[in-house]
C-alpha cells in the first residue's frame, strides 16, 4: 500500500506495526523524505504471526502522524498570561517533581488523578508511568477504557471471571452488535474474514446496527434497531431461544448456574412487543434466534454502538446469554478465553483461581461515589470530582498519551475542570487540546521513534506479542516515557543511584546474579517493588541494544507471565524450568522483529480452565442487573419533541481512524466531517447534500455540512470521530476541520452502573441554515 512514491528503490524495508487500532497489524515500511523522518511506503508483514501480511487503508495515514507539524520538541511551562515558554528538561523535571511532592505533602497523593497511559499501541509508557504514580501515592486512575469497555469487563468478571473474545475465522455464525469490523476491525484480518463469511453459503453473518454500515451491507441478517433499543432486541432473541425451547438442557446443567432464575424473566417477555419497541420485525428476530440455536458454532462481538449507548451494561449482560445458553463457549468457532501476556483488566476478575472464589470489595470514587471498575474512575465523572469544594476533590492530574479534552463527553466542562486544578502535566507527542490547558507539557518520542508494543493480545489458540523497534531516530528534544519517568523517579528519590549501580554490577555476572541482587534490594526495602520498572530500565536496559532499552520492563512481564501460565508458554515452545522459559521468551521477544507466539492452546476447551467462578461454570445471575432486565417489559424509549433526532457522536468512517492523526489533510474523502442524515429527514428539512445545517443538543450547537444517505434510518444522524482537532502547522496557522463531537455531548448522560457515556445516543435537533 503506497503512501508516497519514491525513486529510491534500494531503500530498506523496516519492520514495525500499524498503531491506529488495537490490533497493531505487522507492517514493513520505507522511510525517508527531505527530513529523512517520513514514512514513504507501507506494506503488510507476511512474517507477522497474526496479521500475516494483512493491512487496511488506515496505514495510509501513518505518515500524517509521524510527520505532524504540531509535534512538541521542548518541555513547555505555562506563563501567568496563559502562553508557554520553553524550559530545559532538567528545569521541567525538577519543578514538576517539586510541585507534585508539595501537593502530596499538603493534600495526599490520592488527590492526584492519572489519566491515560497507553493508547492503541503505546503501552510501555504506561508500564513505566506506574512507578511515578506509586512514588506519589496516586490512588485513582482513568483512561479511554473507562468510557468504552468497563461495563463489558465488569459483566465478564461476574459471569466468567475471565476475558472473552470470538473465533470469527472459524465460526459458522458471526454476530456483531453495535460493531462495524469492516472499519473498526477488532480481530485479526477482519476484512478478509468478513469476505470469507460473505462468500460461504454455509456461514451466516448477523449485524445489529441502526445504520446500514459496511458490515451490515454484507450481512445475511441486518437487525436495524431504532437507536438506543439494542437491549430490547437482544432480550427478544434470548426470549425466543427460551420460549421456543431451543436450548440443550444437558449443557445448561453442566456448564451454567442460575438458569432457573433467568428463565421465568424471559418467559414473561412479550417478543412481539419487544420487536415493535426496537423496530425490528418479530419474524426476523425469531429467525435469527433459530439460526443461532441450530449453528454448530457462534461467535459474538459487541462494541461501542452498544457500549456507548443506553442500557450499555445491561446489553453486555443480555448478549452473553445468546452464546452461553446455546453452548458457544470453549469450542472451535465460538467464544473463547484468551491467555493475556499482561492483563489490562485483571481487576475485573472476581476470583483468582478455579473453585477458589475471592470476594472483591467494590471501590468508589472519592467525591461522586461512582463505581470503580478495573481500577478506573468513569470518565464522565472526572469534572465532578474536581469542580467542587469537597475536601477529597482532585487537586492535580497527570495526562499521558491521552486527550480527554477532545475525547471525553462535554469538552467544555473538561476544560473548565483542568483550569480548576492546582497543577497539571501532559506527556504527549503533540500540542493536543488537553496539552493547551496544562501547566507543563513534556514532549514524548513518537511511537515509531522508540521500542513499543500493545498489550491488547486477544487471540486463540495462538496468541502473539510484538515488540516494535524504532524505525526513525527520536525527534531532537523529545524523550521516551521510560526516560521521563526514570528522571522523575530519581528526582523524587523513589530510586537511588546506588541501587542502580548495585544492579548494574550484578549484571556483569549474568541475569541469575541480577535476580539475586534485585531480590536482595527489595528484601531490604519493600517499596522498591513499586519502582521495579525504573530499576529494570536503568540497569538491565543498559545491557540491551540502545534501540531496545524501553523493552527492559518486559523482562519482568515475561517472568510473571510464565509463572502464571507455564503450560501455555510450554505449548508455545518455552519449556523447561520457569526461569529458563521466561528468559527464553524475553530473548525471543527481543530478537524476533515480527513478533512471537507466547501462548498456545491444544484445544479450545482449555478456555474453561480460565473460568474462575466458584464452580467453574458460567454464572447467569448478576443481582445488580436483574431489576434492570425485568424493567424492560415496562419501560419504553422516551420521545422528545424538542430534540427529535438521535445523534451518534463519533461514527467510524473510511477516512477516520484515531485522533493521534491530527492533520485534517488525512481526511481525503470527507473533508468536512459531514452530518449524515436520512433521505426522509432531509426531505422534511428541505436539505440536500452539501447544505449547511445546525445541530443542537442540550449541551451546545454546531454548524456542519449535510450528507444525505440511505444508510441512515429516519430520526438517526451521525458525526464522524477524528474531526474538530485544533491542528497548528509549523507556520503557526490553525486548521480546524469539522466538529469536535464532544462539544455536543453531556457528561450526565451515562450508564447507571459503569458510568460509560451515551455518545451513540445524544438527543438533538437539526435545522437548515439559510445563507
Amino acid at each position: 500500500m503506497t503512501i508516497k512514491t519514491t525513486s529510491a528503490e534500494s531503500v530498506p524495508w523496516k519492520k514495525s506495526a500499524c498503531i491506529l487500532c488495537s490490533l497493531n497489524c505487522g507492517i514493513e515500511v520505507q522511510t525517508g523524505g527531505e527530513s529523512g523522518r517520513e514514512i514513504l511506503k507501507v506494506r503488510g508483514d507476511k512474517a507477522h504471526p497474526l496479521s500475516k501480511g494483512y493491512v487496511c487503508e488506515k496505514t495510509k495515514r501513518l505518515s500524517f502522524y509521524q510527520a505532524a507539524e504540531d509535534r512538541i520538541d521542548s518541555p513547555l511551562r505555562r506563563k501567568p498570561d496563559g502562553s508557554y515558554e520553553q524550559v530545559s528538561w532538567d528545569t521541567a523535571i525538577s519543578e514538576i517533581s517539586q510541585r507534585f511532592k508539595s501537593i502530596k505533602a499538603q493534600y495526599g497523593g490520592d488527590k492526584i488523578l492519572y489519566y491515560g497511559g497507553g493508547g492503541q499501541g503505546n503501552h510501555l509508557g504506561g508500564a513505566y508511568g506506574d512507578a511515578t504514580l506509586k512514588a506519589l501515592g496516586v490512588k485513582y486512575r482513568s483512561n479511554a477504557l473507562a468510557q468504552e469497555k468497563t461495563g463489558e469487563f465488569w459483566v465478564n468478571g461476574k459471569m466468567l471471571g475471565t476475558g472473552v473474545h470470538g473465533d470469527f475465522e472459524h465460526c459458522e455464525v458471526a454476530m456483531f452488535i453495535g460493531k462495524n469490523p469492516w472499519q473498526s476491525h477488532g480481530f485479526s484480518r477482519a476484512r478478509a474474514v468478513i469476505r470469507e463469511i460473505e462468500k460461504d453459503p454455509k456461514r451466516k453473518m448477523i449485524v445489529m446496527d441502526p445504520r446500514v454500515s459496511e458490515t451490515a451491507a454484507k450481512a445475511d441478517y441486518h437487525l436495524a434497531v431504532k437507536p438506543g433499543t439494542d437491549a430490547w432486541c437482544l432480550a427478544a432473541i434470548v426470549a425466543t431461544l427460551i420460549q421456543e425451547d431451543l436450548l440443550d438442557p444437558t449443557w445448561l446443567v453442566q456448564r451454567t448456574n442460575g438458569y432457573e432464575v433467568i428463565k421465568p424473566i424471559f418467559d414473561r417477555f412479550d417478543i412481539a412487543d419487544f420487536a415493535a419497541t426496537c423496530g425490528v420485525q418479530e419474524s426476523l428476530i425469531r429467525e435469527v434466534a433459530r439460526v443461532i440455536a441450530k449453528a454448530g458454532s457462534v461467535s459474538v462481538f459487541e462494541d461501542l454502538g452498544l457500549q456507548m449507548n443506553k442500557h450499555s451494561t445491561l446489553g453486555s449482560y443480555i448478549q452473553r446469554f445468546i452464546w452461553l445458553l446455546t453452548g458457544n463457549f470453549g469450542k472451535k468457532g465460538s467464544n473463547f478465553s484468551f491467555v493475556p501476556f499482561m492483563s489490562l483488566s485483571n481487576a475485573s476478575k472476581g476470583n483468582t483461581a478455579k473453585n477458589k472464589p475471592r470476594v472483591r470489595k467494590t471501590k468508589y470514587s472519592p467525591v461522586t461515589q461512582s463505581r470503580i471498575i478495573i481500577g478506573l474512575i468513569p470518565c464522565n465523572v472526572i469534572p465532578d470530582e474536581i469542580l467542587t469544594d469537597h475536601p477529597d476533590r482532585f487537586r492535580a492530574m497527570i495526562f499521558e498519551s491521552g486527550n480527554p479534552v477532545h475525547s471525553l463527553a462535554d469538552s467544555q466542562r473538561m476544560r473548565e475542570a483542568m483550569r480548576a486544578l492546582d497543577f497539571s502535566v501532559v506527556i504527549d507527542v503533540a500540542m493536543t487540546e488537553t496539552a493547551r490547558e496544562a501547566d507543563y507539557v513534556l514532549p514524548a518520542s513518537s511511537q515509531f521513534e522508540k521500542s513499543e508494543c500493545t498489550f491488547f493480545n486477544l487471540e486463540f489458540p495462538d496468541n502473539a506479542f510484538h515488540l516494535r523497534q524504532p524505525i526513525i531516530p527520536p525527534l531532537k528534544g523529545t524523550l521516551t516515557e521510560a526516560e521521563i519517568h526514570s528522571r522523575l523517579a530519581l528526582k523524587m528519590g523513589s530510586v537511588k543511584p546506588y541501587q542502580i549501580q548495585v544492579l548494574k554490577q550484578s549484571l556483569k555476572l549474568g541475569r541469575k546474579a541480577f535476580i539475586a541482587a534485585l531480590a536482595g534490594l527489595i528484601a531490604t526495602n519493600k517499596k522498591l517493588m513499586d519502582a521495579l520498572p525504573i530499576l529494570l530500565y536503568k540497569s538491565l536496559g543498559d545491557t540491551l541494544p540502545e534501540h531496545q532499552r524501553e523493552a527492559a520492563v518486559l523482562w519482568g512481564v515475561c517472568h510473571m507471565y510464565v509463572q502464571a501460565n507455564p503450560q501455555s508458554a510450554a505449548n508455545a515452545g518455552f519449556t523447561g524450568m520457569k526461569h529458563n522459559a521466561a528468559e527464553d521468551l524475553f530473548d525471543a521477544i527481543l530478537n524476533q522483529a515480527s513478533g512471537v507466539v507466547f501462548a498456545s492452546a491444544k484445544d479450545y476447551s482449555e478456555s474453561w480452565q480460565r473460568v474462575s467462578t466458584a464452580e467453574g461454570k458460567a454464572n447467569l445471575v448478576i443481582p445488580e442487573l436483574l431489576s434492570e432486565l425485568v424493567r424492560l417489559q415496562y419501560e419504553k424509549p422516551e420521545e422528545d419533541a424538542d430534540f427529535p433526532f438521535v445523534l451518534a457522536a463519533g461514527e467510524r468512517r473510511s477516512d477516520t481512524s484515531n485522533t493521534i492523526v491530527r492533520n485534517p489533510k488525512a481526511n481525503r474523502l470527507d473533508t468536512h466531517g459531514s452530518l449524515r442524515i436520512s433521505p426522509q429527514d432531509a426531505e422534511v428539512l428541505k436539505v440536500c447534500s452539501g447544505d449547511s445545517v445546525k445541530v443542537t443538543t442540550r449541551r451546545g450547537s454546531a454548524e456542519v455540512i449535510a450528507e444525505v444517505t440511505d444508510i441512515m434510518q429516519q430520526g438517526h444522524i451521525s458525526l464522524p470521530n477524528g474531526f474538530g482537532l485544533d491542528y497548528r502547522t509549523s507556520q503557526g496557522k490553525t486548521a480546524i476541520t469539522g466538529v469536535a463531537p464532544n462539544e455536543l455531548t453531556c457528561s450526565n448522560d451515562k450508564d447507571f452502573l459503569a458510568g460509560t457515556p451515551w455518545h451513540k445516543y445524544v438527543k438533538a435537533q437539526v435545522e437548515k441554515v439559510i445563507k
